[in-house]
């Protein structure tokens, strides 16, 4: 019984290791290859949107600065309010300014009366030179005291205008229609035209002005894409706005102008978008995002996974005879992030390589 189980034991073993063997040679056969994402490429429409940091201003954010010094005799609005051109905003102290129109008026009453004596003896020196009976000395010294009387009237009068001026510049009126901004200083502060700070800001925000800036390859791209910048600026889609809490602001903008010059020390270029502001939802100093469309029709897209970069060309792999060939391509500059337009180098039917690009090399059989 003891020599049976022997045998068995060794019947055993022998078929252990042959299946051990067996599977250890056949192991480098069952081994998985890699395997890689194709697509073949087709032609589509494609709106990309570029986001391009933003400031937001009014279309006009005017400081409010008291022409004349003097306390600040009463607030006549409130911050945040709306106001009109030539809504009154503040009073400054009245009495000083009344006093000298006053003063600067009877000046003037007082020239005219001088004005009129010195016209009097002029014409009376003339009728009485005309008949001998005053030398010339005596009709030029009334022509004289005449001309000096007019020139003191005129004199008398430009004083009596700026009083008047004076005492209209303590009332501050708002220059143009908008809403109020801060209110720093209040009834019975004294100001000046020299304060270090506005009495208040007016902004018109009826329409926002949003500035965002682009570089110079974003800007070479756009003004490819149009033919040149005049172009652009007239046929380029409505833009959108993301605000500060990543919301998209309900009414559209227009992209109106672009600047010029390119910075030296930023490489960037300014433009400026107009957006309608009926809800007063945005505000002067604010900061967003601004979304510009780019329409392609009949082109091919690929993802960015699909590409790699070696310096400044951008290369992708082909499927052919079913090996990856690098195959050198033109992209857009527009891009979002996750797909490139491909404006040479592929054409429709081609199969790639779409996903893994950067592992690949030349050769890698992909399929």
């Amino acid at each position: 019984m003891i020599t049976l189980n022997r045998k068995w034991i060794r019947l055993m073993t022998v078929i252990g290791c042959t299946m051990w063997l067996a599977s250890c040679k056949q192991a480098p056969d069952a081994q998985v290859k890699p395997s890689y994402a194709i697509m073949k490429v087709s032609p589509v429409d494609k709106e990309l949107s570029t986001s391009y940091s933003a400031t937001i201003r009014g279309r006009q954010d005017i400081d409010i600065y008291p022409q004349v010094s003097g306390t600040i005799e009463k607030l006549c609005v409130t911050e945040g309010q709306k106001v009109r051109r030539g809504q009154l905003l503040f009073i400054i102290d009245q009495v000083p300014y009344k006093a000298a129109l006053k003063t600067a008026t009877a000046n003037v009453e007082a020239a005219r009366a001088t004005l009129a004596t010195a016209e009097l003896t002029y014409n009376s020196n003339k009728e009485l030179h005309a008949q001998a009976v005053v030398s010339e000395f005596s009709l030029k010294t009334a022509e004289n005291n005449y001309l000096t009387a007019k020139a003191q009237l005129a004199q008398a009068e430009a004083q009596e205008m700026n009083a008047r001026n004076n005492l209209s510049y303590t009332e501050v009126k708002s220059p143009s229609d908008g809403v109020v901004g801060a209110l720093p200083f209040r009834a019975g502060a004294l100001v000046s035209p020299n304060i270090p700070q506005p009495l208040t800001t007016v902004s018109d925000n009826s329409d926002m002005y949003v500035y965002f800036s682009m570089t110079e390859n974003q800007l070479l791209a756009l003004t490819r894409q149009y033919g040149n910048m005049d172009d652009a600026l007239k046929n380029m889609p409505e833009v959108e706005l993301k605000l500060n809490d990543n919301s998209i602001y309900d009414k559209k903008g227009i992209i109106e102008s672009i600047s010029g010059v390119i910075d030296r020390q930023t490489g960037t270029v300014v433009a400026r978008a107009v957006f309608p502001n009926e809800s007063r939802l945005l505000h002067s100093g604010a900061s967003g995002s601004i979304l510009v469309p780019s329409t392609y029709k009949n082109c091919i897209v690929i993802p960015q996974g699909a590409t790699v970069q070696m310096q400044d060309k951008t290369i992708t792999y082909k499927v052919v005879d079913g090996k990856a060939v690098s195959t050198l391509i033109t992209v857009a500059g527009v891009s979002d992030g996750r797909e490139y337009v491909v404006l040479n180098g592929l054409k429709p039917g081609d199969e790639i390589v779409s996903e893994g690009a950067g592992l690949l090399r030349e050769g890698t059989v992909v399929k």
